[in-house]
């Protein structure tokens, strides 16, 4: 996330998860998500609060780094994802 923030949109992000879940705005409904926006979840064994973030790309997707797979693309809706979806914020204009 922090290398395709600064390749792409010339932005430097914080190191970890917790610290970019209080940059920008909040984007409180789903449906208002833009390219670009960041998307939190809350990963059950990573313990509490925001532990993993991707990066919105449209069509109900999001841009991560998997452990297991590496770069990928997921839907938000997964049933995965769904349940431990934390929250969205804003940080470009």
């Amino acid at each position: 996330t922090r290398a395709v923030y600064r390749e792409v949109y010339g932005v430097e992000l914080p190191r970890t998860s917790r610290q970019m879940y209080r940059l920008g705005r909040p984007v409180s409904v789903a449906g208002e998500l833009r390219d670009g926006d960041l998307v939190f979840f809350r990963i059950d064994a990573s313990g509490p609060g925001v532990s993993h973030v991707g990066i919105y790309v449209g069509d109900g997707r999001f841009a991560h780094a998997s452990l297991s797979r590496g770069g990928v693309i997921d839907p938000l809706n997964s049933p995965y994802f769904d349940k431990r979806y934390a929250g969205a914020r804003r940080v470009l204009p």
